[in-house]
C-alpha cells in the first residue's frame, strides 16, 4: 500500500506543481526540443506513476518493500492467500480497474488520434492530386487560392503545400525560409509529437497539465522548427515570413509556418538568439530522465531487494 500511496501522490505532485512550474517556465523557449522533451516526461509520467500505483494496489500489503515484490515473485496459491481478506479483494480490485482503464484510455485516445489525423491527410492529398501543380524547382505543390498559406502534410505521401497567394506575397528569402521550416517538420515527425500531446488531452480533458502540455507542444513544435530553418536562413527572414503567413488558415491534421503562434514566435526571431547553454540542457535532460525514473525506481526497488526471498513455501503445495 505504501509504494501504490508514493506513486500516486507523485502522479498528483507531477500534474499539479510540476506542470504549473513547466508552464511558467522561460527557459523552454530558448531550448524548444528540450522543452517538448520535458513536456512529453511529464504527461508520460504522470500516466506511468497511476498505473504502477494501480498496479501496487493488486497485492495488498503494508510493507514498503514488498508490494510490487510480491507480485512479481509470489506464487498462485500465496497470491491467492492474500486475497482471503474482503477488504484486500476491493482494495486490488480498485487497482486493476485504475490501471486498465488510465493505460486503457490513453492508448485508444493516442491510437484514434494517429489514425483520424493520417485520415485527413489522405483526403487532403487525394483533393490536392486534382486541383494542384508540382512546383519541381520548389519540391511542393501549388494551388490556386486567395490566402497566403503556407502547410505541410506528413506521413505517407506527405507534401509541402503553397497557395499562389503566398508566392506572391512572400520574397525568394522569405519562401526559402518557409520551406525549410517546413521541411524541418517533415524530417522531425512532428505529427507524431503533436498526436501524442492531442490524444493525451482528449483522453483527459479535465486534467490542466495535459491541456498545458498539449498547448505548449504546439507552439515549442513551430519554435523548433523555426530554429532549425535559422541554420539556413537569417532570423529576421523567418520572422518577416511568418507576419505574410499570420493569417492563414490550414486544413486539418496540416502543419503550418503561419497560424496562431505566428505572432508570438516573430517576437522571438527578432530578438537575438540565446540559446540554453550546454550545462543548463545538460541539467534539463537529467531531469527529464529523472521524471521517468522515479516511478520506475519506486516500483522495480522493492522487486530487486526481494528477488531472492522465498515467497512460494513448499506447505502452498499439497504433496
Amino acid at each position: 500500500m505504501t509504494v501504490a500511496l508514493a506513486l500516486l501522490g507523485y502522479a498528483l505532485l507531477l500534474s499539479t506543481v510540476g506542470a504549473k512550474a513547466l508552464n511558467r517556465a522561460n527557459w523552454v523557449d530558448r531550448a524548444p526540443r528540450l522543452g517538448i522533451a520535458a513536456w512529453q516526461a511529464l504527461s508520460a509520467s504522470v500516466i506511468l506513476a497511476i498505473v504502477l500505483g494501480g498496479t501496487a494496489l493488486i497485492i495488498p500489503t503494508g510493507s514498503f518493500g514488498q508490494s510490487l515484490a510480491e507480485l512479481l515473485e509470489a506464487c498462485g496459491a500465496a497470491i491467492r492467500a492474500q486475497y482471503d481478506n474482503p477488504g484486500g479483494n476491493v482494495v486490488s480490485a480498485i487497482g486493476g480497474l485504475l490501471a486498465l482503464g488510465i493505460m486503457g484510455r490513453a492508448t485508444y485516445c493516442l491510437a484514434r488520434e494517429v489514425w483520424v489525423a493520417a485520415r485527413h491527410r489522405r483526403r487532403q492529398l487525394d483533393t490536392l492530386a486534382l486541383i494542384g501543380r508540382r512546383a519541381p524547382d520548389l519540391d511542393a505543390l501549388i494551388v490556386d487560392h486567395d490566402s497566403a498559406a503556407a502547410y505541410c502534410l506528413p506521413g505517407r505521401g506527405r507534401q509541402i503545400v503553397l497557395t499562389s497567394a503566398a508566392l506572391a506575397a512572400l520574397d525568394t528569402d522569405q519562401l526559402q525560409a518557409v520551406l525549410a521550416h517546413e521541411r524541418a517538420h517533415l524530417r522531425g515527425r512532428h505529427h507524431l509529437v503533436l498526436a501524442g500531446a492531442q490524444g493525451m488531452q482528449r483522453a483527459f480533458p479535465t486534467v490542466a497539465c495535459f491541456r498545458h502540455a498539449q498547448r505548449n507542444v504546439v507552439r515549442l513544435v513551430e519554435m523548433l522548427a523555426d530554429d532549425q530553418a535559422g541554420r539556413r536562413c537569417a532570423r529576421l527572414t523567418i520572422a518577416a515570413a511568418l507576419v505574410a503567413l499570420a493569417a492563414s488558415s490550414v486544413p486539418p491534421a496540416a502543419l503550418s509556418a503561419g497560424g496562431s503562434t505566428a505572432l508570438a514566435r516573430v517576437q522571438r526571431l527578432a530578438a537575438p538568439a540565446r540559446p540554453l547553454g550546454l550545462v543548463r540542457t545538460t541539467i534539463g535532460g537529467l531531469l527529464v530522465i529523472a521524471a521517468f525514473a522515479i516511478p520506475v525506481t519506486v516500483s522495480v526497488a522493492p522487486a530487486l531487494a526481494a528477488a531472492s526471498a522465498n515467497y512460494c513455501p513448499v506447505e502452498f503445495f499439497p504433496s
